[in-house]
């Protein structure tokens, strides 16, 4: 994994026991209810902690998902829109996490804005399906991912400060 407060923080996120996706009927409502339950808590901790950094809702039937991410620097927030759709193969599969006004503007990045998370996160995931969720997903790849290259493009000039005006 990584550092010690990351685990620290994964260690407060509750894991998932219901090894279900969407086209598993009862069992994908289940899994819904451990997801939200999963969600909440990292939400409230990382609001305990002074570091609330995303909002996250999804569609009735939770298979599609959108919100937001910020990122501070410099002491200001960088706001984006992000997506992804809970795979067919879920929980086997990790989704895939797009932040679309960020497309082309990152090598780590696939083709639509979404975010490379191929050499790090999803080994991992692999190792704890079923007990990863999408609150995991958020702590273990979009934040570390926003940490580094949101940085990066600011310093490059890439994106800037939308009171800076924003290209």
């Amino acid at each position: 994994m990584a550092d010690e407060a990351t685990r620290r923080v994964v260690s407060e996120i509750p894991v998932l026991k219901t090894n279900a996706g969407p086209r598993d009927r009862e069992l994908w409502v289940q899994r819904l209810k451990e997801e939200y339950q999963s969600l909440i808590r990292y939400v409230e901790n990382n609001k305990n902690a002074d570091n609330d950094w995303f909002r996250l809702e999804s569609n009735k039937e939770g298979t599609r998902w959108f919100g937001k991410c910020w990122y501070i620097h410099d002491l200001l927030k960088y706001e984006f829109d992000i997506e992804f759709d809970i795979p067919i193969t879920y929980p086997t599969t990790a989704p895939e996490i797009a932040v679309p006004e960020l497309d082309g503007k990152t090598a780590k990045m696939y083709r639509g804005g979404k975010i490379c998370l191929t050499d790090h996160f999803k080994p991992l995931w692999a190792r704890n399906v079923p007990k990863f969720g999408l609150a995991h997903l958020m702590a273990l790849g979009l934040g570390p991912w926003l940490a580094v290259e949101i940085p990066d493009l600011i310093q490059k000039g890439v994106i800037q400060h939308k009171e800076k005006g924003n290209p």
